[in-house]
């Protein structure tokens, strides 16, 4: 089993002077090899149809490239399972002002509610900060997820990994669907859903 996370939003909870006001952190579950192979290689091919460079950014794309992403990634074989965090909603003051205690707390809670997901699985988290973060953040995961479910952690640059991509994808297609207040909020969303890609969105309370 190999899976891939990603998130939308920011930790941050200063929402009128920018941050988000939803968080979500998404992962994209492949039960082999040969599905994740084939989402791989589609997906460095649609960069070149789509003209995208770096990578895919769920947040930075324009309207044609989301509906060209979803469309053609229909037909892949994969699930997602994903946490939704209205900040209005969180009180606590350790999630409010440490980022990375936010950060970690919301990751480890998808992977620890996973619904018997996960099984023996290859994580690959979206991360690009320094070693000592990577090393601490991986420490943390195996002191709460039991070793049956997930087998290794890796945290690998977004750009450097297609499956990470198509996570941010989808955390940003769920976190849309949230805002009321933009055009075709759940539009991305529903794409997921009629193609049966959504196994579960959890809204953290």
């Amino acid at each position: 089993m190999y899976v891939f996370i990603d998130e939308s939003g920011d930790p941050g909870f200063k929402i009128e002077k920018g941050s988000s006001p939803i968080f979500v952190t998404s992962m994209v579950i492949f039960d082999t090899a040969q599905d994740a192979d084939e989402a791989t290689k589609l997906i460095k091919e649609l960069k070149g149809e789509l003209r995208v460079k770096p990578e895919f950014k769920f947040n930075k794309s324009h309207h044609a490239v989301r509906d060209g992403f979803f469309h053609r990634v229909s037909d892949l074989r994969f699930r997602t399972r994903c946490v939704v965090v209205q900040k209005d909603l969180i009180y606590s003051d350790a999630l409010r002002t440490v980022k990375d205690s936010f950060y970690k707390f919301f990751i480890r809670n998808m992977m620890q509610h996973d619904g018997g997901a996960l099984v023996d699985a290859k994580v690959v988290i979206d991360g690009s900060g320094d070693r000592p973060f990577k090393r601490a953040f991986r420490s943390y995961l195996r002191k709460h997820i039991d070793s049956s479910c997930v087998k290794k952690v890796d945290l690998k640059d977004s750009v450097k990994d297609p499956l990470v991509q198509l996570a941010d994808m989808t955390a940003g297609a769920i976190a849309r669907s949230y805002r009321k207040d933009r055009a075709d909020s759940n539009r991305w969303r529903s794409a997921l859903y009629r193609a049966g890609q959504i196994e579960n969105v959890w809204e953290f309370k």
